[in-house]
């Protein structure tokens, strides 16, 4: 049994903000959203973002003694989809320390850290993001690509063929097309740890 996290209201938080996120984008990719939708999708996880610096200056990572494995979850979400490429480098950095300390799986530092990477035009370096593309689902640029595999392993990461493949499994189960070509990145914490 893990221990009480030493804040709960924050991590509530953290988790209301993430689930209240979550329908917003999902009921995007399932149904047409005018413009107006898409702008409280966007303010939404600019809100979530202000409020995740405000958490960061604070508290440093809000990690598993803080906030609970589901809080530094929904900490590691907010990260993601916060779309500053400035806040995401910050978080990645504090992610890393609090894996290093065992606050957090490393796991989620590689998806914030590739996200990071990929925002900021550079190539990733653990193979987590991927675009949907028109002609389909491709993994965005890598950084020695033939050293992918080995980076992964040093995290406990599958092969990438094999994260390749459950995601294209979950796509398909998923939407069965709904997310069509959106060229956007998609990031799959559901797989925590697979991708």
């Amino acid at each position: 049994m893990s221990p009480q996290p030493q804040l709960p209201d924050l991590a509530q938080d953290l988790i209301t903000r993430v689930d209240e996120a979550a329908e917003h984008r999902s009921r995007r990719i399932r149904t047409s959203v005018d413009a107006v939708e898409i702008g409280q999708f966007l303010h939404i996880d600019h809100a979530n973002a202000n409020f995740l610096q405000l958490v960061l200056a604070e508290h440093d990572w809000p990690g598993h003694r803080l906030v609970g494995a589901d809080g530094c979850r929904a900490a590691w979400r907010i990260a993601l989809h916060a779309n500053r490429f400035d806040l995401q480098r910050a978080a990645a950095h504090l992610l890393h320390r609090a894996v290093a300390e065992d606050d957090a799986p490393a796991w989620q530092w590689a998806h914030l850290e590739d996200r990071a990477l990929i925002n900021g035009a550079q190539a990733q370096e653990w193979g987590t993001q991927y675009r949907i593309t028109p002609t389909g689902v491709q993994r965005c640029p890598v950084r020695d690509p033939a050293g992918l595999d080995a980076r992964r392993a040093m995290l406990g990461l599958p092969p990438a063929a094999t994260a390749m493949a459950a995601l294209l499994d979950r796509l398909a189960a998923h939407s069965q097309g709904a997310a069509a070509a959106t060229d956007e990145l998609v990031v799959l914490p559901a797989l925590e740890g697979a991708a």
